[in-house]
Parts: C-alpha cells; structure tokens; sequence
C-alpha cells in the first residue's frame, strides 16, 4: 500500500506541478477559445490575474505532494481547486468528465484516504476545550 501511496502522491504532484507552472509561466500554447460562456469566462480569470493565484496554489502543492512534505495541507488545499476543475469542466464547458480531471479526483481520493488520521480533529461533532 505505500507504493501506491507514493505512486498516487507522485503522479498527482506532477499533475498539479505542469499544470500549475503552465498557468504561471504559459509553456504550453493554447487553442483559440470558442466564443461563448467559456471564452467569458477564461477572459475574466486571465484579465483579473485570478488564473496566477490558482497556478500558484496548484503548482506550490503538486511541489509539496512530490517532495512529501505537509501533504495533507497539500491535499486540503487541492480540494476547491479540483472543485472549480469539475465545475468548470461539466457546466462551463459542457463537456463532461475529461480523463485527466476524473484521474486527479481518483488519485486526491485515495490520497485523502491514506492521510485521512491527519484530519480526524475536523471530523468531532464537538469541541472538548
């Protein structure tokens, strides 16, 4: 179970470390935008400078998953961007689950699993002081 931890941990880190310096640093050459809902909205996250602030956070946690250091805050912090991922993906775009955003949800699952005693004081129902 630890080498699919580490493999999980591994891959997600390389996800989100790409796609996080590719939002950054713009590597990779992007298509041209239909027009639409997600031409509007790309603009808007690209003229407000909103897509550098979810780089960032994609790339400085994909860093942390690969290096294994505070991986659960890595994962605390991957879970809204994997929301916006999804939610953008099946009402924006219209175009359902794609495999690279339904493998990232798989693999931040299992990894939430295997670190889930990291976060067992989120889950009482009551505060003991």
């Amino acid at each position: 179970m630890k080498i699919a931890t580490a493999i999980a941990r591994y891959l997600l880190g390389l996800i989100f470390a790409f796609f996080g310096a590719n939002l950054l640093f713009h590597f990779l050459p992007n298509p041209p935008l239909p027009p639409g809902m997600l031409k509007d909205f790309m603009t808007v996250m690209a003229g407000t400078h909103y897509i550098e602030v979810v780089g960032f956070f994609q790339f400085a946690c994909g860093v942390l998953l690969l290096v294994n250091r505070w991986v659960p805050l890595a994962i605390a912090c991957l879970a809204p961007v994997l929301v916006n991922i999804l939610t953008t993906h099946l009402l924006v775009m219209h175009g359902g689950l794609f495999p690279l955003p339904t493998l990232a949800v798989l693999l931040w699952a299992f990894l939430f699993w295997r670190v889930l005693p990291a976060f067992s004081g989120l889950f009482q129902a009551k505060f003991s002081a």
